[in-house]
């Protein structure tokens, strides 16, 4: 069914979606082709930060989906991200996220797990493999912010080692 054909009277409608109409009048969903991500979002040292769905390329207001990586021994800035929730999950590779009072506390993840960072919580974001990429899937509300604070040195983080 194309949405020429589509017949909204048949369903109960809640709310007002207006806002959300492209040019012209038309509310559908709106699909990011692969190589079509933004990637002009806020970035955090060796984390690398690409937009599915955003601000920034989408009428999403209330929502930033995208990819988030790390290359073989790399990490993130120390950063939080404002008062933004922010829901993970690892699709492959060996991920710690360092929190706490400088960092000394952290959390480990690997393929399949989920994470959940309350906003404003300080965190760096570490590959902990010398030779595999680490990638997760980030859901964040409102949108992507990230604010980047004082570095740390690496031998600080516990158990972390570069490529």
């Amino acid at each position: 069914m194309t949405t020429q054909e589509f017949d909204q009277s048949q369903y109960q409608l809640e709310g007002d979606n207006s806002q959300y109409a492209g040019s012209d009048g038309n509310v559908v969903p709106v699909v990011t082709r692969a190589g079509e991500e933004d990637t002009g979002t806020g970035q955090s040292g060796g984390a690398v930060r690409v937009s599915g769905v955003s601000i920034q390329h989408t009428p999403a207001t209330k929502i930033w989906y995208g990819q988030v990586s790390n290359v073989p021994g790399y990490r993130s800035l120390p950063h939080h991200h404002a008062e933004a929730e922010t829901g993970g999950y690892v699709l492959r590779g060996h991920g710690r996220i360092y929190f706490g009072e400088d960092y000394r506390e952290y959390i480990d993840m690997t393929a399949g797990d989920w994470v959940f960072v309350p906003p404003f919580m300080p965190h760096v974001e570490a590959n902990m493999s010398v030779t595999e990429e680490l990638v997760w899937l980030t859901a964040r509300t409102p949108e992507n912010l990230v604010v980047n604070l004082p570095d740390v040195a690496d031998d600080e983080l516990e158990g972390y080692r570069r490529a």
